[in-house]
């Protein structure tokens, strides 16, 4: 295709599309303004295998992706022909599920002759705040928060980042859903910790999470492992425990530090705002950690809604926004990537 001659609006019409997992999403969003936001998850059939079938989240993908850009057009009230570019995820996350969106996105930039943007799904979470508060301006202090990733990001412009502290091994999301196998609770497993953590006590010891090094650094491999001791030694000893105690305190030693180091790098750095995004950001105990660490603080705190914390195609939109706005376009011919860097 011949090089598009883009004129740059203001508040341009984006369709964004998502596959990177097991949800299939679109979203229509004008500037910041979210018109629509339409979902299709296979989560339930990845269940009866405890996780992420990619062969079968590729297929599900292809089944539904005309479908739900067709429901978020109609949504938003907008023909395809309106559309000012079309954002989708390139990566991180499953390459076949990552290609059906892809090409599909491709497909419909070329056909309408608009620009293809193709958007960092990591960058898409920190996106999220932009919908929740269309006044949010940088520079702030973001948490990334997936099964994926955990990182206290200083924002400084929307296209530049520093990474300031990060996990040194498994991901919170994923130190989670580890737990949640150890106690027996069905897949995903972050929100099924969240639940049955409400029922329990903080009374199991856990170890603090790099106590004494300092820095913005995480490491959760450790309190993964003392959990799953925990429960080994009292199973073979023939012990009562409890599960919910566990969870409670499983989750408090996880996410404690996660609000902790983010508001000290928010003092440290001088900026008056917190935000947060990825999926761990939907726990309401998080949330409610964020909330009273920047109270004390007296920073402002963004947060996504929880819907547009785990994977959805209006953060993606969100990102798409912020490409356009810098004429950062993609080529026809870009790849999709399992993995991506946090840059």
């Amino acid at each position: 295709m011949a090089q598009l001659s883009v004129k740059i609006k203001e508040n341009p019409l984006i369709l964004g599309i998502e596959s990177s997992c097991d949800e299939t999403a679109a979203a229509v969003i004008r500037g910041r303004e979210l018109l629509s936001d339409e979902i299709v998850s296979s989560a339930s059939v990845q269940a009866r295998f405890g996780g992420v079938v990619p062969e079968i989240a590729s297929r599900a993908h292809t089944d539904a992706v005309d479908e739900v850009v067709a429901r978020a057009l109609k949504s938003a009230g907008v023909e395809k022909e309106e559309l000012d570019a079309v954002a989708v995820t390139y990566g991180a996350g499953l390459l076949g599920a990552l290609l059906v969106g892809l090409s599909f996105a491709k497909g419909l930039a070329y056909g309408l002759r608009i620009p293809l943007i193709g958007v960092s799904h990591i960058r898409g979470h920190l996106a999220a705040c932009y919908l929740e508060d269309r006044e949010l301006t940088p520079p702030y202090v973001s948490l990334l928060a997936s099964g994926g990733h955990t990182a206290v990001i200083h924002v400084k412009t929307e296209t530049e980042f520093k990474l300031v502290g990060a996990t040194r091994d498994d991901a919170v999301g994923e130190a989670f859903d580890k737990v949640a196998r150890v106690l027996s609770l069905p897949y995903p497993g972050g929100p099924h910790v969240e639940k049955l953590a409400r029922e329990g006590e903080n009374s199991v010891p856990l170890p603090k999470m790099l106590k004494g090094l300092g820095g913005y650094d995480f490491s959760y491999s450790g309190l993964k492992t003392a959990v799953i001791n925990y429960v080994h030694g009292k199973e073979q000893k023939g012990e009562t425990w409890s599960r919910a105690d566990v969870a409670c305190s499983f989750q408090r030693a996880a996410l404690d530090i996660l609000a902790e180091k983010t508001v000290e790098a928010a003092l440290e750095k001088g900026v008056n705002t917190v935000a947060a995004g990825g999926g761990v950001v939907a726990n309401g105990y998080l949330r409610e950690k964020l909330a009273a660490e920047c109270e004390r603080a007296g920073l402002k705190l963004v947060l996504p809604s929880r819907r547009h914390c785990t994977d959805n195609a209006a953060m993606i939109a969100a990102e798409g926004l912020i490409r356009y706005r810098a004429g950062d376009f993609s080529p026809l011919s870009l790849n999709a990537q399992a993995s991506i860097p946090l840059r």
